[in-house]
């Protein structure tokens, strides 16, 4: 007689539970960041509960096929990802289905909301990469220096396409987060440090190098590579936020008043004095910050912790690679996500376009990364099945 465990069993609660805690913060949050007069007509609150209820349904949707399936589909949604950003880059910016925000053409304006296509290409492109990586390995038993560089061509080659369209978009932001991802099954692949290393050195050089003649070599860029001072202004506004506090310096000069201004307690919901733009997207953690002070910023910040900590224990409880590589991409695009979002809004980091994984605004972000989330709850959800299974067997 089978003996199959239920589904009260198989889900993981405390990965829902967490989910649960990050949607009442977020709501919180937003109806606070919404009450200054800039966002009247519009609530936020409301979109952001449609979109919990939406990307709930991708989880339920998502955990319905097992990672076997997800294997065996990883090309083809890899492909409809980048179908997507081509037809994007394609339509002309008159057409009503494109919609162009802050110069940036990176979303679909569908009738109920608009849609950026590379928050889902992020997700598409790790079940990519995980395919790639296991059937590599799967190829080349023996493990070499030879097979290590045949498989870091591939991948470079895997990340290419998407990034093309995402840069032109320009989405530089988003960007990142490919290579956050690229850096992390990297590492997890297996590929020998004789390789990482050298490459890892180069890029921090060829990065410190970038960042030096920005600063101090700004007329050579503009002669040489026809680039102008503008494009500069966010490294500058990063380094020395003061000198441009009438432009480019403004948010982060904001965003550091609001938080500093919360102290360690803070101001109570609905107790914000600075003024703190895009407060309800990008620069949520100000809001937290200046509301909550150092305590609530902090238990924010304990919360990822504790839900980075719970995905890496699930990863390291599965026992097939392309799970593993899937849930170790989801880790380092939430990882990346986090540092940076909360990093810009202290000045640690330059400011991108990032938000703030399940607590910003923004209906393409949100169903993005929960239907990362949802992948994971379906190789616990399934793994837990296989291995009672063969248990049973046994």
């Amino acid at each position: 007689m089978e003996n199959k465990k239920g589904f009260a069993d198989r889900f993981d609660w405390t990965l829902a539970f967490i989910i649960l805690l990050f949607l009442i913060i977020s709501l919180l949050a937003i109806s606070s960041a919404v009450t200054t007069g800039q966002y009247a007509g519009t609530n936020f609150v409301a979109k952001q509960v449609f979109w919990y209820v939406v990307g709930t349904i991708i989880i339920g949707l998502v955990m319905f096929f097992e990672p076997e399936q997800y294997k065996k589909m990883s090309w083809y949604i890899y492909g409809i990802g980048v179908f997507l950003l081509l037809i994007l880059f394609i339509l002309p910016d008159s057409m009503a289905l494109v919609a162009r925000k802050h110069e940036a053409k990176s979303w679909f304006h569908l009738p109920f909301g608009d849609i950026q296509p590379a928050e889902f290409m992020k997700t598409f492109y790790i079940l990519g990469l995980a395919r790639l990586i296991t059937n590599h390995h799967e190829k080349y038993l023996m493990k070499s220096l030879k097979s290590d560089v045949i498989l870091l061509g591939k991948i470079a080659l895997t990340m290419l396409l998407p990034l093309a369209f995402i840069l032109k978009q320009p989405d530089l932001g988003t960007a990142l987060v490919f290579f956050a991802i690229t850096a992390a099954l990297v590492i997890v692949a297996g590929i020998t440090w004789k390789i990482i290393l050298p490459l890892f050195l180069g890029g921090v050089g060829i990065g410190g190098l970038l960042l030096w003649m920005a600063i101090y070599m700004q007329e050579f860029l503009e002669a040489k590579f026809g680039l102008q001072l503008y494009q500069f202004a966010r490294i500058y506004s990063w380094l020395d936020p003061y000198a441009y506090a009438s432009n480019e310096g403004m948010h982060l000069i904001t965003s550091l008043k609001a938080i500093g201004s919360g102290e360690i307690f803070g101001k109570g919901y609905g107790g914000r004095v600075v003024y703190v733009p895009e407060n309800h997207t990008d620069f949520i953690f100000a809001v937290i910050g200046e509301e909550y002070g150092f305590v609530g910023a902090s238990i924010v910040i304990s919360l990822f912790f504790f839900l980075i900590f719970h995905l890496t224990k699930i990863t390291l409880q599965l026992k097939d690679s392309y799970s593993t590589y899937v849930c170790a991409g989801i880790i380092a695009m939430i990882t990346f996500h986090v540092f940076e979002n909360i990093g810009m809004t202290i000045q640690l980091l330059p400011i991108t376009g990032i938000p703030l994984p399940f607590i910003s605004y923004g209906g393409s972000s949100l169903m993005g990364n929960l239907l990362a989330i949802g992948l994971v709850f379906s190789m616990k959800y399934h793994h837990k099945t296989y291995m009672f299974a063969k248990n049973e067997d046994d």
